[in-house]
């Protein structure tokens, strides 16, 4: 189960909106989304929460590059949404690094059809998935200003969003879009 949710601030505090984010397919997208929220450039925070899985939060501070904390990529990574927030900047690879080199691949026979090899969850390898680290990724630091420190926000799991919100003074608000 996921949710997502847009926390703005504005002058008058933190205004919540529900989003839907089957649109999305892009960081880029998601960024776009996220300003569309404030027309007056204020920050706004993406908030996105797989139920007992991880946890992602984008900043977005007027046309600045958003800022990305990820709580586990390697969870992250086997999510429709985890994997727009994965960029390659964000693990630290170059563009194209996931591409296999041909010279490299084991030609086994699984290329013509054979069901491929499953991970420890029992669900499809994933090529790239050996360079997604487990654990967090990103900029722990990203809601720092905000009152959650480094240390508060990499010790969060179980229901992160209610717990950033709480943080931010932005509890009620988001329970209305929840």
């Amino acid at each position: 189960m996921y949710f997502a949710a847009l926390l703005a601030r504005t002058e008058d505090g933190w205004e919540a909106s529900d989003t839907e984010l089957d649109d999305v397919e892009t960081l880029s997208d998601l960024a776009d989304l996220a300003r569309e929220a404030s027309p007056d450039e204020d920050t706004v925070l993406v908030l996105i929460e797989q139920e007992d899985g991880w946890f992602g939060v984008v900043r977005v501070d007027g046309e600045e590059d958003p800022r990305i904390y990820v709580s586990d990529a390697a969870a992250a990574a086997r999510s429709s949404y985890g994997e727009i927030l994965l960029t390659d900047e964000l693990l630290g690879r170059e563009p194209g690094d996931d591409v296999p080199d041909l010279d490299a691949l084991d030609l086994d026979g699984t290329e013509d059809g054979e069901p491929e090899d499953e991970d420890a969850d029992g669900g499809p390898s994933v090529a790239s998935g050996e360079s997604v680290p487990h654990g967090p990724v990103g900029d722990a630091q990203v809601l720092e200003d905000l009152g959650v420190s480094e240390k508060e926000l990499r010790s969060m799991t179980q229901d992160a969003v209610s717990e950033i919100a709480e943080a931010l003074g932005a509890s009620e608000v988001l329970e209305t879009v929840r």
